[in-house]
């Protein structure tokens, strides 16, 4: 059946979007390391960042089956699909405490059953009186409850008590009938107590902290020498005010189990490992209690290292297309990378496009990817196939995902007026004072603003610090070919483009930049008259 789209075409679409749609098996074969598998597999707690679509869940998934492969237990667990609604969306009616509790008890309820199963492929282990035990107190101490509320008691004695004598004298003479002699004596004593309770209140979950670390050791040390690896994945979707709680249980209860590894994949600006509660600080001290060296944010930017990227995206594309694909959807001729650029693309540049175009994101690559290819056709990519398709990605996914944000949506378009239509650049400069403003952060986590470089110092400003951040390759490539359109990355940046081809423009700090964004002028822009 004839579907309008060449083979390489038609299998760029067929790329799975997200890695929960993948199999286990798949996601093994397709997963391309850039660096970050061999620092997960270290035994060490540690955080992973990266944004949506970098490749979190992809690569915990590709370590917990390198674990199991190694015969290590390892429990993969998507914060996501735990816990309950009251938990997650009551926070104005049910305490962080109590809001926590519940969100423990179910992991460790996945926690327990992971165990199980575990047991269950092991003989060893299924016929350790020791190990079941230890799993029994296991859930034993995660599903205690008690009830908050008023107790009334009830006690009720009542005794009684009955005695009876009866004599009865009688003897038989011989020859004379009838006359008999005897005692009967009899007591007989009665007592009853009765104690009513009742208690009227709210059931709670009261987790003991001591008793769950007692089975989670006791366990770990009847598991002989095989580790267990807690892989949490999407932290970031716990609530805010619920996050330090969850890691301080971690802290307490399972990094001091030597058996166990932690290993939490989240989105940086949406953490919040430690807060303070009662006066004392509680949750994760990161660089101590886990280590947080790892951004996937960092790994593929073009700008950082563009051999690199154009690398592993050529790689990450060919093993998709070629990894546990159908016969049917196999492409002819696919044989080696170089034959996905040869085949899927007009120009070596027109790949370099799309790797540009995916700003270091994994699945930005893969759907800007599917998107030129619907639009190619029965042809080959070309570059305007990729500003399209990158043009169309950023409006339908990123841009429509700002509509809820209308203030950052307003500084979105402050700095497209400022930095690119004003200075003609692409990247601008943010003071690392203020690198925290919520506005910025909310772009950068909905993937239209991208910081290339950290610590940056301007020569006309000893001593201040600066981030090089750039806009999205999808926000500003419509404004190519018109007066508006960037002429370097930064202010100054002259070089002239190529006579064919006006191109977007790459990284060069050489020149002193002047493009600096002013965030307290925008508020100020923004505030009502």
């Amino acid at each position: 059946m004839s579907t309008g789209l060449s083979q390489v075409n038609r299998a760029l679409n067929l790329i799975p979007k997200r890695a929960e749609q993948r199999q286990s098996d798949r996601l093994r074969e397709t997963f391309l390391d850039s660096g970050v598998a061999v620092a997960l597999e270290a035994s060490d707690h540690q955080v992973l960042y990266g944004r949506r679509g970098t490749g979190k869940t992809h690569a915990l998934r590709y370590v917990e089956s390198e674990i199991q492969a190694g015969g290590d237990v390892a429990i993969y667990a998507d914060l996501r699909t735990i816990g309950s609604p009251e938990g997650l969306f009551m926070g104005d009616q049910v305490s962080p405490t109590e809001r926590a509790a519940r969100l423990l008890s179910d992991l460790l309820s996945l926690v327990h059953e992971s165990l199980i199963a575990t047991a269950l492929d092991d003989d060893k282990l299924i016929t350790d009186k020791r190990f079941v035990d230890h799993l029994d107190a296991l859930s034993e101490a995660i599903s205690t409850v008690r009830v908050d509320g008023s107790v009334e008691v009830a006690q009720e004695d009542e005794d009684k008590a009955a005695q009876s004598r009866a004599g009865k004298l009688g003897a038989t003479l011989s020859g004379t009938p009838g006359l008999t002699a005897g005692l009967d004596r009899s007591r007989s004593t009665e007592a009853r107590a009765n104690r009513r309770e009742v208690r009227t209140g709210t059931e709670r979950l009261a987790l003991n902290f001591t008793d769950i670390a007692r089975a989670l050791r006791d366990l770990a040390d009847s598991m002989q020498t095989r580790r267990v690896w807690l892989l949490l994945d999407e932290w970031s979707s716990v609530p805010s005010d619920v996050q330090p709680l969850l890691g301080e249980f971690l802290v307490r209860c399972v990094t001091p189990v030597p058996k166990f590894t932690v290993k939490i994949g989240a989105i940086e600006q949406q953490s919040n490992f430690r807060a303070q509660l009662d006066g004392r600080a509680v949750g994760i001290e990161l660089g101590a209690d886990f280590t947080a060296n790892l951004n996937l944010d960092e790994f593929m930017v073009y700008e950082e290292d563009a051999g690199r990227s154009i690398e592993f995206f050529r790689g990450l594309l060919f093993k998709h297309l070629t990894s546990g694909v159908d016969p049917a959807d196999r492409v002819d001729g696919l044989s080696t990378e170089v034959d996905l650029v040869r085949l899927g693309f007009t120009e070596k540049r027109a790949f370099e496009e799309l790797v540009r175009a995916a700003e270091g994101v994994p699945r930005d690559a893969i759907n800007i990817a599917a998107r030129a290819a619907l639009r190619a056709g029965t042809d080959r990519i070309a570059i305007k196939d990729v500003r399209a398709a990158a043009r169309a990605w950023f409006q339908a996914d990123k841009e429509a995902a700002l509509r809820g944000y209308p203030d950052a949506f307003r500084l979105l378009n402050w700095i497209i007026d400022k930095v690119i239509r004003e200075k003609k650049a692409r990247g601008f400069l943010v003071n690392q004072q203020s690198a925290d403003s919520p506005l910025l952060l909310t772009l950068f986590d909905a993937r239209v603003l991208h910081l290339v470089r950290r610590g940056y110092s301007a020569q006309d400003e000893p001593g201040e610090r600066y981030d090089v951040w750039v806009i999205d390759f999808g926000a500003y490539v419509d404004l190519i070919h018109t007066k508006a359109e960037p002429a370097g990355l930064l202010a100054e940046d002259t070089t002239p483009p190529d006579a064919g081809t006006i191109e977007v423009p790459t990284q060069d700090l050489r020149a002193i930049r002047r493009a600096v964004l002013d965030l307290a002028a925008f508020e100020a822009h923004a505030a009502p008259a």
